[in-house]
């Protein structure tokens, strides 16, 4: 047994102090355009480009009006907000309709009343809101979220002087109970472990990035790459933008912001896993076998570092020691750029649980019902399975 445990303690330690040392190293190379270097206007070559702002919603009728109100308030005076109500049974056009009223030539409303076949929602409505788009700038986002009025003029400022293609904006996540800073902080984690972000603006790497809250893209980038039609049956469709970008070969790069924009991603630690359950068998490509093993991994990689501590008999214990050391030193990085304190740390085999219940109960339910339900429209598996990317 203890041959058991140097393998795997030796394994574990090596995975997450490799880890740990690569996003040490790599981190601070993302650049934060909350600081003050950033509180500049952008240089821009040719005059002010227009940004096209596209907000998609469907039944948002709780937070829609704070993110258009902020959206107005926007330091930056070439704009247009594109508000699309998709198919909402809510007041959501209403609330839209109202504040259109009171910014006219700022805010245009769609409204969508059926979804065509062979296209998700959410993907149909940036595709039919960059087509009335009239930006050189195209900035996708989501309908729950917070911008602070410099967030744009920074972010162009950025992008200009960066010469990218293709930016993100790291959210603030609003986290009020215990069970969301637990869930999110695993969520974290894993992104660390499995993605590389300071890698993203490497050309030679193939880490990519994409982002629902941020997205923003040239015009000529996203007709280049197909439009939102290239990803119109795609689960994963704010990532995988950030995949056929890159592909591509254009500039891509992501950046961190404070609060810049900020939004509460779900309400307690349940909210998150139903969240994730949408989009996690669309993760393993919807297969399986690759879902049941990715379980198996998630536990290896989470939990045994914290069982094998306790197991394992003298230095056979060193391994796993390393991996924890490792596993706490990125929640004590995690803790600078988000509001979640470090020793949430001792949280992290409750969350691995929950999280592989997500992925075993996201497989579940999409082979159950023989596809995804989301937000009130089903989409089969067989066409999910030939829409992606």
């Amino acid at each position: 047994m203890n041959y058991f445990h140097w393998i795997a303690g030796c394994t574990l330690g090596l995975a997450w102090i490799w880890r740990l040392l690569e996003a040490a190293l790599g981190v601070p190379k993302i650049a934060d355009i909350s600081g003050s270097e950033w509180d500049r206007e952008p240089p821009f070559r040719g005059g002010v480009p227009r940004v096209s702002i596209i907000v998609p919603a469907r039944n948002e009728e709780a937070d829609i009006e704070a993110t258009l109100t902020r959206l107005l308030t926007l330091e930056y005076d070439n704009y247009e907000i594109i508000a699309l109500d998709d198919r909402s049974t809510d007041r959501t056009g209403e609330i839209m309709e109202r504040i259109a009223v009171a910014a006219p030539g700022r805010l245009k409303v769609i409204r969508i009343a059926v979804l065509p076949a062979g296209w998700m929602g959410k993907p149909h409505a940036m595709w039919k809101a960059g087509n009335q788009a009239s930006g050189e700038w195209l900035l996708f986002t989501d309908a729950d979220v917070l911008f602070k009025p410099d967030a744009l003029r920074r972010a162009l400022a950025y992008a200009e002087c960066e010469t990218a293609d293709h930016l993100v904006l790291f959210p603030r996540m609003i986290m009020k109970r215990p069970g969301e800073k637990m869930m999110i902080a695993f969520f974290q984690t894993l992104f660390v472990f499995g993605h590389r972000p300071w890698k993203v603006a490497d050309p030679k790497t193939r880490d990519h990035i994409g982002v629902g809250a941020f997205n923003m893209i040239r015009r000529r980038v996203y007709e280049a790459v197909g439009t939102y039609q290239a990803l119109r049956f795609d689960v994963l469709d704010d990532m995988k933008l950030g995949k056929v970008v890159k592909n591509a070969g254009y500039a891509q790069r992501n950046v961190f912001g404070a609060d810049l924009i900020s939004l509460r991603w779900a309400k307690g630690a349940m909210g998150v896993v139903d969240n994730l359950t949408k989009n996690f068998f669309a993760i393993m490509s919807f297969q399986w076998p690759r879902a049941l093993a990715s379980c198996c991994a998630l536990a290896f990689l989470n939990l045994m570092p914290f069982a094998g501590v306790w197991l394992a008999h003298g230095w056979a214990r060193l391994g796993y020691a390393v991996a924890l050391f490792s596993m706490f030193s990125i929640y004590v990085g995690m803790s600078t750029q988000s509001d979640i304190p470090p020793y949430y740390f001792v949280l992290h085999p409750v969350s691995t649980a929950l999280f592989v219940y997500t992925m075993l109960r996201s497989t579940f339910l999409t082979l159950w019902r023989g596809g995804v339900l989301w937000r009130g429209t089903f989409y089969a598996l067989e066409e999910l399975r030939k829409g992606m990317v």
